[in-house]
């Protein structure tokens, strides 16, 4: 008798997702195994073997071609269309699911043309490559700002929304092609970095069915098979999606320690063939992201802390861990965000009061 089913699934990236995925499988018996793209030796595959990404892009290297080239990657077609914000924002337009107003930057448009169109507020976004904030440029009528030289072509534009709150939905589509769901998360950004989350909030139900739609539509349309998340805007009772990610998600960590089959189980379970169940859900549970902090023993002395530490060096702006929380009864949850506070930088003052406002 094997140890492991009879396949290894091969993470395309060696990051914290590759690493906390291969965390989920163990207790399944599922060889998980990260793949760092610039490896001096590519791995050897095996036929059954499966290759998923925890990345929406990649350069070409020996790993990466050996990688996409296995008849078993998972969504691999998926990944071109979903790394391009004009050919997401053009699928999404595609598939009538609503998200902010764009166009694409040409070689002849002009800021006033954008502003025409789209506002006096309009965020520039290049077309691959942007995260946390990055790759990002804001046009403001009011302040006479110009398109950067080189974003022509590859930049597209968007109009400025004015929303409620940032949520996301994480949901999952087997191999049988049925969809599961996580509740919808509440997110904190801050400098264009997810700092906190919240799941479930009651005040959130009415729009988890609208969401829930929405995200079927997509995942079938491409015959997605895993885990996908989707970012959204709230606009009073209206949900415009901001970007769609085909992995597993920083506003997903919570159900590590929120429900019986976190996201990455899920989606080892999904891109393998294994059953899959609809996730149960655990109490409240919030997470906060440590960005550019250094290691603090101390975190795990809070009450109900769930540290998972990424291994990286530290620098400012980085995701280097997150503290998930799974509690109940406000007392304990205030608790715990006290004697978080004053464990966490400065900055995580407003994190903290954010967290309060919504949870207590």
């Amino acid at each position: 008798m094997t140890a492991y089913f009879d396949q290894t699934v091969w993470v395309l990236g060696a990051g914290q997702l590759g690493n906390m995925l291969q965390h989920a499988a163990y207790p399944l018996g599922v060889k998980v195994t990260p793949v760092d793209i610039d490896a001096d030796i590519p791995p050897v595959l095996g036929e059954n073997d499966v290759v998923t990404a925890e990345r929406e892009q990649w350069p070409e290297t020996p790993v990466t071609n050996v990688l996409a080239a296995h008849k078993n990657f998972a969504n691999q077609n998926f990944f071109a269309t979903i790394a391009d914000r004009f050919k997401q924002k053009s699928l999404l337009d595609s598939l009538n699911l609503a998200s902010a107003p764009w166009q694409l930057v040409e070689e002849n448009t002009t800021e006033n043309q954008l502003h025409a169109k789209l506002g006096d507020r309009v965020l520039l976004k290049r077309r691959t490559g942007g995260y946390d904030g990055r790759g990002q440029h804001w046009l403001k009528q009011a302040e006479s700002s110009t398109i950067p030289d080189d974003w022509h072509n590859n930049a597209i534009a968007e109009q400025a929304i004015n929303f409620d709150e940032e949520i996301s939905l994480v949901g999952m589509r087997d191999k049988n092609g049925q969809c599961y769901f996580y509740p919808l998360a509440l997110n904190l950004h801050q400098d264009g970095i997810l700092t906190a989350t919240v799941a479930p909030l009651p005040r959130l139900d009415k729009y988890q069915a609208i969401a829930e739609k929405m995200l079927t539509t997509l995942m079938e349309a491409v015959e997605y098979v895993g885990v996908m998340a989707m970012e959204c805007f709230r606009v009073g009772d209206q949900i415009l999606i901001n970007e769609i990610a085909p992995r597993v998600h920083n506003s997903g960590h919570w159900t590590q320690a929120g429900c019986n089959i976190s996201q990455f189980e899920s989606h080892v379970r999904c891109v393998t063939g294994l059953p899959m169940i609809q996730p149960s859900v655990r109490n409240t549970n919030f997470m906060i992201n440590l960005i550019g902090c250094e290691l603090d023993a101390q975190w795990l002395a809070v009450e109900g802390s769930e540290l998972f530490w990424y291994q990286k060096s530290v620098r400012a702006g980085r995701k280097v861990g997150h503290i998930n929380f799974s509690k109940t009864g406000k007392k304990n949850i205030e608790t715990a965000l006290d004697q978080m506070q004053p464990l966490l930088p400065e900055r995580y003052v407003q994190t903290i009061a954010w967290l309060k406002n919504e949870l207590l």
